[in-house]
């Protein structure tokens, strides 16, 4: 029987599955649902229904009947982390190994292709997460929206309406973000905006989204948003370089990436970059493709990709 391995990227908005075959060689690709909301209501049905669909999908583009196909080896990685999704998956997911981690780790895999270096994510929130090449690996950062997560998304905006709302209240720096989030979100002031961002209707991605209002006041000139950039761009290199201080020696030349929608500030991701030093760029691949080579890699497979796809939709 031929050999097939699998990796999946679970996360907040969509769950995509890559197959490949013993030679490194993508077959198929499919995507889902979200699935890291487990734990929710009709959270079992909504997980397993976004991992059997991306799987269906990916068994339909590569030619296999998805009923019948036993892997070889699987990695799935998650946001929020494997806790409560490791034995759902070995229940529904048949194969020889099953590898169920956090997406800190598939993200590394495949923007460094395997190899050494680290990554640093700016989303929603943020963390940095590295692997030198013994295997050891440390983290900084990821800490979530009370405790943690400088230079995210939902950090960012955070910062922004504290700004826009000393303004309004007479006793902050003048910044354009007071209006600019007053248009986007059709709120008389920021007092009434603050009260809908506590309610579900604005969940934090929702609430991060708001952060390419502040990209555009700095490019339109505001120096209050361009202060808040570069502070978040201060905080995702000073993890990148923690994590970097506790792999590799100084002199060692590794790879940094870097992913996530925070990154397409251009006034953060040029300060990042400066800050940072050699050796910073894009993923070379995607998460699910990362959590394909985890999965070859947990076989003892050693092989290069190749036909890999673009991951998003």
């Amino acid at each position: 029987m031929p050999n097939y391995f699998l990796g999946v990227d679970g996360g907040q908005s969509s769950t995509c599955a890559l197959i490949g075959d013993a030679n490194g060689r993508v077959l198929g690709l499919g995507r889902g649902g979200p699935s890291n909301h487990v734990q929710a209501s009709e959270g079992r049905a909504k997980f397993t229904g976004a991992i059997r669909s991306c799987l269906s999908a990916a068994c339909a583009e590569a030619g296999l009947e998805s009923g019948t196909i036993h892997f070889t080896s699987a990695c799935l990685g998650f946001s929020g982390g494997p806790a409560d999704k490791d034995a759902i998956l070995r229940e529904i997911l048949p194969s020889d190994r099953t590898m169920v981690t956090h997406d800190a780790l598939i993200a590394l895999s495949g923007a460094t292709a395997g190899e050494p270096g680290l990554i640093t994510i700016a989303g929603t929130g943020s963390i940095a997460f590295g692997r030198n090449a013994s295997g050891k690996t440390a983290r900084a950062g990821g800490w979530g929206y009370v405790f943690g997560d400088e230079g995210g998304g939902s950090y960012i905006v955070r910062q922004a309406l504290r700004a826009a709302l000393k303004y309004e209240e007479g006793w902050g720096e003048p910044t354009s973000l007071r209006l600019e989030f007053l248009n986007a979100t059709g709120a008389a002031d920021v007092n009434e905006l603050l009260h809908r961002f506590y309610t579900p209707e604005f969940p934090r991605p929702r609430i991060a989204s708001f952060a390419k209002l502040v990209d555009q006041a700095a490019e339109n000139g505001d120096d209050m948003a361009r202060g808040i950039l570069i502070d978040a761009a201060r905080d995702l290199a000073a993890i990148a370089s923690a994590v970097r201080e506790q792999l590799f020696d100084k002199a060692e030349p590794i790879r940094v990436a870097y992913i996530g929608g925070v990154f397409r500030s251009r006034t953060v991701l040029e300060k990042f970059t400066a800050l940072v030093g050699d050796g910073v760029g894009p993923p070379i691949y995607g998460p699910a493709a990362g959590a394909l080579l985890e999965a070859y890699r947990a076989a003892g497979v050693r092989c290069t990709l190749s036909n890999v796809p673009m991951e998003k939709a």
